[in-house]
């Protein structure tokens, strides 16, 4: 068996540690080997590689980053993007490719197969919004950096009367900022799924000031958004991939609060550190898990598949399945688990709760 293998989209905790169990189990149980891509599908296209083994991989599993590199680059920008990776096929002799990527990674990887290149998916987001899956690697180390920061950012609020707008990872879904929310004790948070109106936002905000030395944590994912026509919203620029380039809504979000109540407002934007560092002990066991688990997909031949976490067992489905989709907060969790410890609406009983 000879597989190649590339870390594609955007980088998160956990990427050496799926290659460090893929290349093993390859090697030592199933007699393989593994081709190394560097900077995802770009290293394909220009025959950029390295010869992954055992040896090669030692010390990475604690590391962040991927010792591959990444980019976003697909065949499918190119025309003849698809038959530059056949001939990588035949020129490494590959029985097919382990793609560890987000959505639009694992897309092209569908479609790939449907133009007949082997691929098996590995899930791989912070955002945890891959379909199929009950978690993605990554996610839970993100998670554990903003509540850490959410921590941090309650004394120093408390210490000025302050309320502080903390904007979290989260393009199209908020599973970051409902966890780190929940975890960290947040005032409020505000999720991509449900438009927010900040009208409520800051009468709640007010009437938990009013008359009280209390500090206030707003945990908002960067891609929420108000009601429409609620208030002004950022001016997104769109980068080459056609993707919104997002951060600011905390910004305009804060400069809403503070007009509206009169209370100093502040930001914190933490964007990449919760992509950066050392991987949770959660995530180099799961990301471990899954490298282990598409190794043997690769071995048995299951092609077309997805590894993924269900009921606490690694798992096949088909990656189609898994990026017909996206996964979404649980409404249950927004409304049920979170939303009973926001600030209450004016004349509550508990404004400090």
């Amino acid at each position: 068996m000879r597989i190649g293998m590339l870390t594609s989209g955007g980088d998160c905790p956990g990427l050496n540690a799926v290659i460090r169990a893929t290349v093993r189990v390859v090697e030592r149980r199933h007699g393989g080997q593994v081709v190394g891509f560097k900077d995802a599908w770009r290293g394909v296209l220009e025959d950029d590689w390295v010869p992954l083994d055992v040896e090669a991989c030692r010390g990475i599993l604690p590391r962040g980053g991927t010792i591959l590199g990444t980019s976003r680059i697909q065949p499918y920008q190119y025309d003849d993007g698809v038959d530059l990776v056949k001939a990588a096929v035949e020129r490494h002799q590959l029985d097919g490719f382990v793609v560890v990527g987000g959505n639009g990674s694992l897309s092209c990887a569908r479609d790939l197969g449907r133009d007949g290149v082997n691929c098996i998916g590995v899930p791989k987001t912070i955002d945890n919004d891959i379909g199929a899956t009950e978690m993605t690697f990554g996610f839970d180390t993100a998670v554990h950096v903003a509540t850490e920061a959410i921590d941090r950012l309650h004394t120093t609020a408390e210490s000025h009367d302050r309320i502080i707008v903390v904007e979290v990872m989260g393009r199209d879904v908020g599973h970051i900022a409902v966890r780190a929310g929940i975890a960290g004790g947040a005032t409020m948070t505000l999720v991509p799924e449900f438009p927010f109106d900040p009208g409520e936002v800051c009468a709640r905000l007010a009437a938990r000031h009013e008359g009280h030395d209390y500090a206030s944590i707003v945990v908002v994912a960067e891609g929420a958004s108000a009601v429409p026509g609620s208030m002004p919203e950022p001016d997104y620029e769109v980068d080459q991939f056609g993707h919104r380039r997002l951060g600011g809504i905390g910004n305009a979000l804060a400069a809403e609060i503070e007009g509206r109540t009169g209370i100093e407002t502040r930001v914190t934007t933490l964007g990449h550190i919760q992509r950066g560092g050392t991987p949770t002990a959660f995530d180099r066991v799961l990301a471990t898990r899954y490298g282990v688990a598409a190794a043997d997909a690769a071995a048995d031949g299951a092609w077309g598949s997805m590894v993924a976490l269900q009921g606490d067992q690694v798992v096949r489905v088909p990656v189609a399945d898994a990026v017909d989709r996206l996964k979404t907060v649980d409404p249950a969790l927004y409304h049920d688990v979170a939303e009973p410890f926001f600030a209450p609406w004016p004349g509550s009983a508990d404004p400090a709760s």
